[in-house]
């Protein structure tokens, strides 16, 4: 780990470990942004719980108030893949998915 005047950067890498990062964009409407909202939130607070979760935290858009995002990291793809089974993600996720418009980007690292 180092720093600089403002920033603290910290390597996450592991010796044979491909870590995932996700981003979730979720564009709603004004009607159903609280519901999606409050879905995003809760499966925030399971995938924190989580083995393998690094982080997970849902931002709004400070210029499209219609855009969510959820970014999260993970240890490796076997964490990803149990995370993707448990009973918070199926439930919120159908949330997301019927009431908002989600695209997903992956990156390992």
């Amino acid at each position: 780990m180092f720093e600089t005047k403002s920033l603290t950067f910290v390597s996450y890498k592991t010796k044979n470990t491909i870590m995932i990062r996700l981003n979730v964009f979720i564009s709603v409407e004004d009607v159903n942004r609280a519901k999606v909202l409050d879905a995003a939130k809760e499966l925030t607070a399971s995938s924190l719980q989580e083995d393998g979760c690094i982080a997970y935290d849902v931002f709004e858009s400070a210029t499209r108030p219609n855009v969510l995002l959820i970014c999260e990291t993970w240890k490796d793809s076997v964490a990803l893949a149990d995370h993707s089974k448990g009973a918070s993600f199926v439930k919120n996720i159908a949330i997301l998915q019927e009431f908002a418009t989600v695209k997903l980007e992956k990156f390992e690292f």
